[in-house]
């Protein structure tokens, strides 16, 4: 049987999340129907920061009910993919945290975005939202999932199907 080197997944993921650009975000509307719409994210202190106008449907349902779903894919052009290479999905909480303070936040969204980029949305009716992680499911692969808990960085193999020996071998 083959083991699971969990640093080498937590690396994985972490270099996996940080390459991306956007995310999926889905909240509720006022009927309880998924609304699923991408949103620019950086990700700072266990915290995922995103970007949202205020005229968007996403900022209304967020402000209303603040659970919201999160789902990192690899390929964003392929979101309609369920058997996307890697994908991470979180349960979260949303707070509007507004346009001021956060120096760090702002910076990395200089590094990842073209500053013109930030400042345009900055000077514009958008707001940031911090989202807190709760533990979610991150997939490598078909059949290969691991349990995420970003705050105590753990990371838990789940094996599903018995594919998670076979497609963790190299």
């Amino acid at each position: 049987m083959n083991r699971i080197n969990m640093e080498e997944v937590k690396n994985n993921y972490l270099q996996f999340a940080g390459e991306l650009r956007s995310l999926m975000l889905s909240t509720l509307d006022e009927e309880g129907k998924p609304f699923i719409s991408y949103a620019p994210f950086v990700a700072h202190d266990n915290k995922m920061y995103i970007y949202i106008s205020r005229i968007a449907n996403h900022y209304h349902y967020m402000d209303k009910r603040p659970q919201v779903d999160v789902m990192l894919i690899e390929d964003e052009a392929a979101s309609g993919n369920l058997f996307a290479r890697q994908r991470a999905r979180f349960p979260c909480t949303a707070k509007n945290v507004g346009n001021e303070g956060y120096p760090e936040v702002f910076a990395l969204f200089e590094e990842k975005f073209p500053a013109k980029l930030v400042t345009m949305l900055r000077g514009l009716d958008f707001n940031l939202f911090e989202l807190t992680p709760k533990t979610g499911r991150y997939v490598a692969g078909f059949g290969l999932a691991f349990d995420l808990d970003l705050a105590g960085e753990q990371i838990e193999h789940v094996a599903r199907d018995g594919h998670a020996s076979s497609a963790a071998a190299k």
